[in-house]
């Protein structure tokens, strides 16, 4: 039995936490909601309140993370309330004040679950060895944090690049229902299910993965408009409305690496 500290029990963080217990490993799940308490101990969880800022941490942070081999970091930057001209790293701020905490507790091995945003939107061919170039804040911050924690020579540190979001309660055709002129028509989605996401979390762990930096995709990758159009059509949504401007976007990323290093196949009848 691995006992693992899943720091964000959010959207994934919750049932990746229910994956790997039922795997027969002890997790230490953390919220920021103390009405969440109660949820996390039902599914099995070790819950724990954390809150990461800037400048401070719980002091539950200690026991959270105590007797912990694995510590996966899943917190999202949240950054639309920063000041956008100002240069303040908040994100960057609160990986840097949870770092002593983990020198000084038991925890080896790091997972942190970043963004293909650290990409930016280049018109290539993207994989693990096309040099990063974040256009948006969010992907600024990441890529710094990543350097932050790689460098880091008092644990090993995977970090893991997913692409959009998709899942339970969690679709953007749901937003693009009924829109219209929308831009990028003809640019190719990078979508990542949640049960993929899970899947290759727990290959990277049970195989011992560390050190290393994956992108996870689904290889497939229609146009926006092919692809929402038909999302909408299978819920009984209102159709998408895209503008029939040509887009320069042909960014696609790439997951051989998953693909072979981990043998991993995408459950693609999800997508």
């Amino acid at each position: 039995m691995t006992k693992i500290s899943i720091l964000g029990c959010g959207w994934l963080g919750l049932p990746l936490a229910k994956r790997l217990i039922e795997k027969g490993n002890s997790v230490n799940g953390s919220t920021t909601s103390e009405n969440k308490l109660p949820i996390l101990k039902d599914t099995g969880i070790n819950p724990f309140l954390v809150t990461l800022e800037s400048e401070s941490i719980s002091e539950s942070i200690i026991d959270f993370l105590a007797e912990s081999e694995i510590l996966i970091i899943d917190i999202p930057p949240k950054l639309r309330a920063v000041n956008p001209d100002s240069e303040k790293k908040v994100f960057v701020e609160k990986i840097q004040n949870l770092i002593p905490f983990i020198e000084k507790s038991s925890v080896k091995k790091v997972f942190f679950v970043s963004s293909t945003s650290v990409y930016g939107d280049e018109n290539d061919l993207i994989t693990e060895e096309t040099i990063p170039n974040p256009e948006t804040e969010s992907g600024k911050q990441l890529l710094l944090a990543e350097k932050i924690l790689q460098k880091n020579q008092n644990f090993e540190t995977t970090i893991l690049r997913f692409g959009g979001l998709i899942g339970e309660n969690r679709h953007p055709v749901t937003s693009l229902s009924g829109k219209e002129n929308l831009a990028n028509a003809d640019a190719p989605v990078n979508l990542i299910h949640q049960n993929d996401c899970i899947s290759i979390i727990e290959e990277i762990i049970n195989q011992s993965k560390w050190n290393d930096v994956f992108n996870a995709v689904a290889p497939f990758h229609p146009t926006r408009e092919e692809y929402y159009t038909q999302k909408a059509k299978e819920q009984n949504l209102i159709l998408p409305k895209f503008s029939a401007e040509k887009s320069n976007i042909r960014k696609v990323i790439s997951s051989d690496k998953i693909e072979t290093v981990l043998t991993y196949k995408f459950k693609l009848a999800v997508y």
